[in-house]
């Protein structure tokens, strides 16, 4: 795609809206206390801000991938292993909200502990990846 047709800043602008707006219903979910869903919506946060960040850096449209490494390795990011497993770890819920198996074993480790300390680090997560958008 011809570079001059697209508009990065406002393509950025629409992903930081949208990963801002998904954080913030799972911090709301967080509150209801339906957790599995929490970590679903905190998943599309650090997605829909990685695909800002590949729209800044690529100069062209996110790819529809929901997989966060490859978003990051397509975005040219260079994660350390502890952002690999991160990014691994996120993705998974991504999966496993939206297809629970028929013992819903996911909603049942989805506790109230659990899902605080993984929430801790999508937000660890979200706010790396936001340092690094101009």
């Amino acid at each position: 795609m011809d570079e001059r047709m697209l508009d990065v800043e406002q393509i950025k602008a629409y992903w930081f809206a949208e990963a801002q707006e998904a954080l913030e219903v799972a911090d709301h979910l967080m509150e209801k206390g339906d957790y599995s869903y929490a970590l679903f919506f905190g998943h599309l946060a650090v997605e829909k801000l990685l695909k800002a960040l590949y729209v800044v850096r690529r100069r062209e449209h996110a790819p529809p991938v929901h997989n966060l490494f490859r978003l990051a390795t397509a975005a040219g990011l260079e994660p350390d292993e502890a952002k690999v497993d991160a990014f691994i770890r996120i993705t998974a819920f991504n999966i496993e909200a939206r297809y629970p198996d028929v013992k819903r074993t996911f909603r049942k480790k989805c506790t109230a502990e659990f899902t605080s300390r993984e929430m801790q680090l999508i937000k660890e997560v979200f706010q790396w990846v936001r340092s690094l958008l101009p």
